[in-house]
Formats: structure tokens, C-alpha cells, sequence
């Protein structure tokens, strides 16, 4: 049996908030498995938030305190937990942030940008000046930093397995001069096709569609229910009722299926950067 890793509280809020979440569970003589009884939550999803690696939801925050008998002592806490995680990126993401880490398979759709992770430096640079025209250099370059530390969730071979409906406007409508916005395109393609991210192009003339508002991220994991993200372009929301998510899984089904294949999307990727890259503008 592997030795157990023993928890710094001192080193971070989430570290301190996981080391006496252990101490309380072991005090009252429970197990991983005997404290999660009850919830949607896996055991070693628990053992993830007493290492501080994971925050802990609020529905399993009370879950906890009735177990432990702790007069919601977790529940109070998790806010805390979640303004110590705050840095570059927006407030509300950082929880997805957590779970995108974790997930085992990710679906998104993006209607008019580029995925983050996919995003290259000039790209970041174009997508927060739009959104924050007033923003210091310093913290420009702190976020794309932050976004391109995320390029692992779809370059890593480890990461989950991702698939992603692309409306035709991220090829049509440039954030960027031509030679720029065919390298944004061409590492799409280079991506895709070194490892499980599949692309999928929406026609601009596909007709009525499900999420024609907004962009929207699925994740499923192997040991917590699935959750779906929408984003605004200042606010966030997850929703994670069981049978609203399933809705959301079902109409993305609906997307995919009046997407392009895969393999002709990707070709079509790669024709639009081959058009931007001789000077002439995707048609």
C-alpha cells in the first residue's frame, strides 16, 4: 500500500480547507467511501478536495457537514476556498477551470471564436482587448500567459478527450491580418491531428440549430455527475440538475449531427488558412 501523502495547510487556502476536512473525517472514524455515501460524489473525488486539488461543491459542502456533524462549517468555508483561487482568469471560471482538469470527455461549441486552450498569443492579445480595451499591459500579458498554460487540454495526449463544433464564422470573419489568422488556423489543424480533439464545422447556412445563443461546454467524469458551462462575455454559469444537463447533452447530439464530418472539416480549416495565407480571404 502506497504511503499516505500527508497535507501543508500552510501552503494554500485550499490546502488548509482539505487538511482539516481530513482531520474531521478521520476524528469521526470514516472512511473516504462511508463520507461520500449518499451523494452523486466518488471517493477519490473527495480525496481530490482533502489534498486541496479540487474545490469542493456546495452541494457536496453540506453533504459533508451532516455526515461529520460539522453545523455547516464546510459549506460556510467553500466561499473562502473560492476567493483564494482568484488570479488572471474571471472569477466565475475558475471552477470549470477544476473540472475541465478532471473531466474524461469534454463537448463544446463556439460560434464565433477559436476555443482558449487553441488560442495562440496574437489571438489571446485581439480576443481580451475587444473585451477589455482598458486593460494594463501587465495584466494583457498575465492572460495569455494563463490561457496558453491551458493549451494542454488539447495538446496532451493524457488530457480528455475533447470534441468541439466550430461555427463557420471563426473562418470567415478574421480577428487578426491574414498571415496571422492562417497560423491560428493551421495550429488547429495540427492539433487535430495529433491527438483526440475532433473538430467539426457548422455551416453558416445549416439553418435552425440547437445553441444558436451563446457558447456552451459539456464534461462528463468518472466519478462526479456531468456538468454543463455557458458564457456571456463578462458572466459564466454551470448548471449541473441531472436532467437539465441531459437536455443539453441530447441537443448537442442534434449539433453534431448537422455539423460537417470531421475529416471534411478539417480540410476546410485548412483550405481557409491556405486562403488567408495567399492573400485571399475565405469565401
Amino acid at each position: 500500500m502506497a504511503a499516505r501523502k500527508d497535507i501543508d495547510g500552510s501552503a494554500s487556502v485550499p490546502e488548509f480547507y482539505g487538511k482539516e476536512l481530513r482531520w474531521k473525517r478521520e476524528e469521526v472514524g470514516l472512511t473516504l467511501e462511508g463520507t461520500v455515501e449518499g451523494s452523486f460524489y466518488a471517493a477519490t473525488y473527495l480525496s481530490e478536495i482533502e489534498r486541496g486539488n479540487r474545490r469542493m461543491p456546495e452541494d457536496l459542502a453540506r453533504h459533508v457537514d451532516r455526515v461529520l456533524g460539522t453545523d455547516g462549517f464546510f459549506e460556510r468555508r467553500c466561499e473562502d476556498v473560492r476567493k483564494a483561487r482568484k488570479g488572471v482568469h474571471a472569477d466565475y471560471y475558475y471552477g470549470v477551470l477544476e473540472q475541465e482538469e478532471r473531466a474524461r470527455e469534454i463537448e463544446e461549441w463556439e460560434p464565433t471564436l477559436v476555443p482558449g486552450p487553441l488560442q495562440l498569443e496574437p489571438y489571446i492579445r485581439a480576443v481580451v482587448r475587444a473585451a477589455h480595451p482598458h486593460e494594463p499591459e501587465e495584466r494583457v500579458v498575465a492572460k495569455v500567459l494563463a490561457r496558453r498554460d491551458r493549451a494542454g487540454l488539447f495538446e496532451d495526449p493524457k488530457s480528455p478527450e475533447t470534441w468541439v463544433v466550430l461555427g463557420e464564422a471563426v473562418l470567415r470573419q478574421p480577428l487578426l491580418d491574414d498571415n496571422v489568422m492562417a497560423e491560428q488556423l493551421a495550429h488547429i489543424v495540427e492539433v487535430a491531428r495529433h491527438r483526440r480533439f475532433v473538430p467539426q464545422i457548422l455551416p453558416w447556412n445549416a439553418g435552425a440549430h440547437p445553441f444558436t445563443m451563446g457558447t456552451t461546454r459539456l464534461m462528463t467524469f468518472g466519478d462526479a455527475p456531468p456538468l454543463m458551462y455557458t458564457e456571456g462575455m463578462y458572466h459564466g454559469q454551470t448548471v449541473d440538475d441531472p436532467g437539465l444537463v441531459r437536455r443539453y447533452m441530447k441537443a448537442y447530439d442534434r449539433l453534431r449531427a448537422a455539423a460537417l464530418p470531421p475529416e471534411v472539416s478539417l480540410k476546410m480549416i485548412e483550405k481557409a488558412a491556405e486562403d488567408y495565407r495567399n492573400g485571399t480571404r475565405p469565401r
